[in-house]
């Protein structure tokens, strides 16, 4: 069962560490009260949990999978050191950590799985970043509503492109006067126009 791309869009905002936030992304995943039991293929849960990270993650899993009432068999795998893939410890709760032998196929299918989860966190957050800066960037200036963040937008192209304009190439834009095209400027570089 796949759950991360259905997930991703109810994943809200996470800037503190990985395993300290790992509530709020797990639990609108699991839902709140949900009995775990039931037949297989009718059942929400998933037959494993893969967990990226250590034991503190793997604890941090299962501390808010105990407080959902859900019972779903949990395994960390933790890169080695300094990062180097094929070189993972693996780490199963009430189990000692223990590695796979580094051309193992199991360990290749883990390690391919990790990247992919990796790209689409990756990917989903910088288009997050690009679609709230174009909503909250311009908006923060005064004088600058939705039509004259639009008119700018579409002149050029981008937030970035905006940004490395000059005062004259702003005022190019229908609807910003020479006053507000300093505004703008003074945006981005620090007040001054």
């Amino acid at each position: 069962m796949v759950r991360g791309a259905d997930a991703a869009e109810q994943i809200s905002d996470l800037r503190a560490p990985s395993a300290v936030a790992l509530g709020a992304p797990t639990s609108p995943l699991w839902g709140e009260g949900k009995e775990a039991d039931g037949e297989a293929e009718d059942s929400p849960w998933p037959d494993l949990v893969l967990i990226d990270g250590g034991a503190g993650q793997l604890t941090a899993a299962r501390e808010v999978l105990k407080a959902l009432g859900v019972e779903v068999p949990l395994i960390a795998i933790a890169k080695g050191p300094d990062r180097d893939a094929g070189r993972e410890t693996f780490f199963i709760p009430g189990r000692d950590s223990f590695k796979l032998p580094p051309r193992d196929p199991v360990l290749y299918f883990v390690e391919r799985l990790r990247d992919e989860a990796h790209r689409f966190a990756i990917g989903s957050h910088r288009a997050r970043r690009r679609r709230d800066l174009r909503q909250a960037g311009l908006q923060e200036i005064p004088g600058i509503g939705p039509a004259r963040k639009r008119a700018l937008l579409h002149h050029f192209g981008t937030l970035k492109e905006i940004e490395r304009a000059a005062v004259t190439d702003l005022m190019q834009v229908d609807g910003i006067s020479a006053e507000t095209a300093r505004r703008i400027y003074g945006f981005f570089h620090d007040g001054t126009a």
